[in-house]
């Protein structure tokens, strides 16, 4: 019995000195191919989202979190069909996507900016697209940012668009004013020229913000459609956003912006 009651002991002195035994393992989701918010790169997850999440998660003292990167249809199929807790970073659809629910509190805001050259802004341009007529714009092959005042205005002729294969083609064209300016998100944008100044191709003058076309949240998003899988949901997604608005509050997560936007 002596000997029973002193492996009982060691048992509960090692769990006790052992947090982590009683952790509860979670897995996250993330887009695969959303730098610089949220990528993989060399066995890495790595973006901006991903390091405020991470700082959050490691604050998480009853959970143990793994951060899993997958291409964005399949992340969103985890969360539609139940099989995975969270994906980020989804905006806020609801209408679109029900089975969403909750999502975090907002993680960070994303800008979708009109970036041009000195000269092109070298007088207010203030109202969109009207200020911007009679200019060529760059955008990403397959992407229809703008919005629809913009790709009528295009469809009129009064605005040019030239498509190329990412950001790095369109600020190389831009830094050499084949373009007057390029749509993109605002972070994305500053990420690609750092990178591009650090590899020496970019050599003049950094573009100049216009326009704010669009801003939107991104979030964690929950699946509504666990059939009681995670039991431990709301009490994750509660501590999660306390660590986030703490985040915020202190400037963290700004300081995470800057460090990969460091121009």
């Amino acid at each position: 019995m002596q000997t029973m009651k002193t492996i009982a002991s060691v048992f509960l002195f090692f769990l006790m000195a052992s947090p982590a035994l009683s952790q509860t393992k979670v897995t996250i989701y993330a887009d695969n191919n959303y730098p610089p918010y949220a990528y993989a790169e060399g066995g890495e997850v790595k973006g901006i989202y991903t390091e405020i999440l991470r700082t959050a998660f490691s604050r998480m003292k009853d959970y143990q979190v793994t951060i899993e990167a997958v291409p964005w249809a399949r992340g969103l199929n985890y969360v539609e069909t139940g099989t995975g807790l969270a994906l980020y970073p989804p905006y806020y659809h609801p209408a679109s996507r029900p089975w969403i629910k909750p999502y975090s509190v907002p993680i960070l805001e994303e800008n979708v900016v009109a970036m041009c050259t000195e000269k092109v802004l070298s007088r207010p341009r203030t109202a969109w697209p009207a200020d911007y007529h009679g200019l060529t714009f760059g955008i990403n092959a397959g992407f229809k940012l703008g919005g629809e005042a913009f790709w009528n205005a295009v469809d009129q002729g009064h605005i040019r668009v030239e498509e190329a294969q990412g950001s790095r083609a369109n600020l190389l064209k831009l830094g050499a004013e084949r373009i007057d300016c390029y749509i993109n998100d605002r972070i994305s944008i500053l990420w690609e020229v750092d990178r591009l100044r650090r590899s020496g191709e970019y050599r003049w003058a950094s573009p100049v913000e216009g326009y704010v076309i669009s801003s939107e949240q991104g979030y964690l998003g929950f699946t509504d459609r666990d059939e009681g899988r995670f039991p431990f949901k709301n009490d994750f997604v509660k501590k999660f956003n306390t660590e986030i608005e703490k985040m915020r509050a202190s400037g963290e997560i700004q300081k995470i912006i800057d460090r990969f936007v460091s121009q």
